[in-house]
């Protein structure tokens, strides 16, 4: 599924709430079934820096496409990555690189974060957009 289908889809699901209590009780929902990262990938290296909670966050490329597998300590922060990782998996290099990921701000989660929350969650999108360029410069060296 393309990304701006996937954001499409979570800009709907976030409408059927009425306030942010819910939204935020659906985005530890989603935390729930976030890819788990292997404990040998929840190192130091992959802990993204600048979230106010752990989050470890590693990336894996196979048949052209981009796998992330993350955790967090804290269930709001496993629901930002769990919605991230759902737009951004199984994407290719050039996709993730590309996604304007505009439903984070249609759907006012920004604006509902702390701000050293909303500074995580652009620390997230940066690192899984540099992994998606590391792979995509790899992949490219080794063809």
């Amino acid at each position: 599924m393309q990304v701006i289908d996937l954001e499409k889809e979570i800009i709907s699901e976030f409408e059927m709430f009425d306030n942010w209590m819910e939204k935020y009780e659906y985005l530890i929902e989603l935390g729930k079934d976030l890819p788990l990262i292997s404990s040998s990938n929840k190192s130091d290296e992959n802990i993204i820096k600048g979230c106010q909670s752990k989050v470890w966050l590693h990336a894996e490329f196979e048949k052209d496409l981009v796998s992330f597998y993350a955790d967090s300590e804290a269930i709001i922060t496993k629901g930002i990555i769990a919605l991230l990782i759902r737009v951004l998996n199984n994407q290719s290099p050039e996709n993730i690189l590309n996604a304007k990921l505009n439903f984070i701000n249609e759907i006012g989660l920004t604006n509902h974060l702390s701000p050293t929350r909303a500074n995580g969650l652009l620390e997230m999108v940066k690192q899984m957009k540099a992994y998606a360029y590391s792979l995509m410069i790899k992949n490219n060296l080794n063809e």
